[in-house]
């Protein structure tokens, strides 16, 4: 019986050696393969902007290729769940963002995964202040027209999707002013911005990416900035705090996540390659000039941020009286 037993615990040894001499060998020879960039959202919109404008960069820095994939749905859950099930070997990351792991979480409580014990950070990558525009054909040029026209009819406003960030700035905006809007969720916000842009919804919050093509064109009017400092895009648009309400402040972030296991030398090495993919002129020329602005930072930094956000919007979500049941 002791013989079995010892040659039991001798196997479990060898075993535990072998498995963590693999794993180190996997991390010493990474990356070996393409890695595949998950992001939350249908093609079109601030973070299909974020990640396509990243990828080629990161790839060269990377030394291998990033393939960009589409997992639209349930307001991030779906690619969060993917990538949360995925290997733990770095060849799978999420772009996730303040829906992920700012405000949805309060939003299912049932989720298969937790999204800050099963995906673990890699690094941030940029933010887009948000912005509140309205169809052009609505006759309000400012938040006063708004509320005022907001009290004499019932006005409607598109999001992303439901705890998404443009969905609580909707909400948020609710409160401070005392107006009532009816929310009308989509799936991402490529396709709320067209349906704003027809008219079938008066307005929607957002970042820059997604509304500028529209302002543009003339089909949507920007009407006030979600944030402590004017947009360098749009420098004459007021923000909401010079508007005489300081509890405004939104923005719509992105960064990387990867499975958690993920080995640290791995991690790392994802880490140094995306801070010098953010350092190149070019890259971030392309994304301020669509309105972002690059957070370089290590993966405690940006768990960090992340966990200061999440705390926030909670505040945010309790003081609006929004119920978060799913």
């Amino acid at each position: 019986m002791k013989f079995k037993l010892m040659m039991s615990l001798v196997l479990i040894s060898l075993t535990s050696v072998t498995t963590a001499q693999n794993t180190t060998s996997d991390a010493a020879k990474f990356p070996d393969k393409p890695i595949r960039l998950i992001i939350t959202v249908p093609p079109g919109g601030a973070s299909d902007f974020v990640a396509r404008a990243l990828s080629e960069g990161f790839a060269k820095e990377l030394g291998t290729p990033v393939m960009v994939e589409n997992k639209a749905g349930a307001n991030g859950t779906i690619a969060s769940a993917f990538v949360a099930r995925a290997p733990a070997d770095g060849y799978t990351l999420l772009q996730a963002g303040i829906s992920t792991h700012g405000i949805g979480p309060y939003f299912y409580d049932k989720l298969t995964y937790d999204p800050f014990k099963d995906l673990i950070p890699v690094g941030a990558l940029a933010e887009f202040p948000i912005i509140l525009a309205v169809n052009a054909q609505l006759p309000v040029n400012s938040v006063k027209d708004l509320i005022a026209l907001a009290k004499t009819k019932p006005l409607s406003f598109a999001s992303a999707g439901t705890g998404s960030a443009p969905h609580l700035s909707g909400e948020l905006f609710k409160t401070e002013t005392g107006i009532d809007l009816v929310h009308v969720p989509y799936k991402g916000s490529a396709p709320a911005v067209v349906d704003v842009a027809s008219g079938q919804v008066d307005m929607m919050f957002d970042g820059i990416p997604a509304l500028l093509p529209h302002i543009k064109s003339g089909k949507l009017r920007p009407i006030a900035a979600v944030s402590i400092k004017r947009n360098s895009l749009l420098p004459d648009l007021p923000t909401f705090t010079e508007l005489g309400y300081p509890t405004m402040v939104a923005s719509v972030w992105y960064g990387l996540m990867a499975p958690a296991g993920t080995p640290g030398t791995v991690i790392s090495y994802i880490n140094t390659a995306l801070n010098k993919t953010l350092a190149i002129p070019e890259l971030q020329k392309k994304l301020e000039d669509g309105g972002a602005i690059v957070m370089p930072g290590t993966p405690a930094d940006f768990g960090a941020f992340m966990q200061k956000d999440y705390a926030r919007w909670g505040q945010v979500i309790k003081k609006a009286g929004i119920s978060t049941t799913n």
